[in-house]
């Protein structure tokens, strides 16, 4: 199988070393456009593809990115395995801001999102019960290690619907129920993945201790982007470490991300809408 990595963070990220034949392409999809133009070229032998989530210079909400646009767009490029890089808050004492969190969870408190490709014409259930790619999971991993950062293997990310940070109640009550970091932006993202049947790991860069911490007081932008600033290199180093653990992926994912619609649609094929099937053309082809 022809490998290509995509990348869907911040807008620095691409500015690695060794990044060859870089260009910026714009993709076309039936869900609207991507939140920017897509930046396609090569490390290494491995193709790869970078997406700022919020378009450059930041003009997109946690709750505007065209989140189905997006995965369709890199679906549609080629893009056999995703990896999201994104800050977030953390619940954890010894989860600190610096370190990078391997998501492999999530609790969804998103509400103002289209959050499917599939609906009234075609219908579809996946399975979400084991939302990341262990494959992804394990190379973030030793890539962020060899980077230098202080990595921690699993959590649970819940993700809010923004843009303002948590209250105090929201910030315990979410740390009472176990999470362990929080952020805006790997919902739905991380379901459409899954509906795309593409193979997605998330990264997690921790920033602060969002608003429960007693000795650190409520979010501070000003700090988070000073934190931000100084995970940068590491992220890049992250980045630039995942061709040489990714180039040799199996034909079929251990794990079945690449055939996640296999029993999903429930729509008989004579009911359901050509119009919606057409659009259905990057994300389900493989089953439609």
């Amino acid at each position: 199988m022809t490998v290509m990595i995509g990348i869907i963070g911040g807008s620095g990220l691409y500015e690695i070393d060794g990044f060859a034949g870089a260009e910026w392409r714009s993709v076309d999809t039936p869900w609207g456009a991507p939140s920017d133009d897509i930046l396609v070229g090569r490390l290494g032998d491995v193709a790869m593809a970078f997406l700022p989530r919020h378009g450059r210079g930041h003009v997109h909400s946690p709750s505007t990115v065209p989140y189905r646009a997006n995965i369709d767009a890199l679906k549609r490029l080629g893009c056999t395995d995703v990896i999201s890089v994104s800050a977030c808050g953390s619940f954890r004492a010894d989860m600190a801001p610096g370190d990078f969190v391997i998501v492999d969870d999530f609790i969804d408190r998103t509400f103002a999102r289209d959050k499917s490709f599939f609906g009234i014409g075609c219908v579809a259930h996946v399975s979400v019960a084991h939302p990341v790619c262990p494959r992804l999971g394990d190379a973030a991993e030793a890539a962020a290690r060899a980077a230098g950062v202080t990595v921690h293997r699993g959590g649970t990310y819940l993700a809010m619907e923004g843009p303002q940070f948590s209250s105090l109640a929201e910030s315990k009550l979410y740390r009472a129920w176990g999470c362990d970091v929080i952020g805006m932006t790997n919902m739905p993202e991380a379901k459409l993945a899954r509906e795309a049947e593409l193979c997605y790991a998330s990264v997690a860069m921790i920033t602060d201790y969002d608003s429960w911490h007693p000795d650190h007081g409520s979010v501070d932008i000003a700090e988070i982007i000073a934190t931000l600033g100084a995970n940068s290199a590491a992220a890049r180093a992250t980045v630039a470490g995942l061709p040489g653990r990714l180039g040799a992926r199996p034909d079929i994912c251990p794990h079945g991300c690449d055939r996640a619609l296999e029993h999903a649609i429930m729509t008989a094929p004579e009911a359901r809408d050509p119009a919606v099937l057409a659009r259905l053309d990057a994300v389900a082809g493989r089953v439609l």
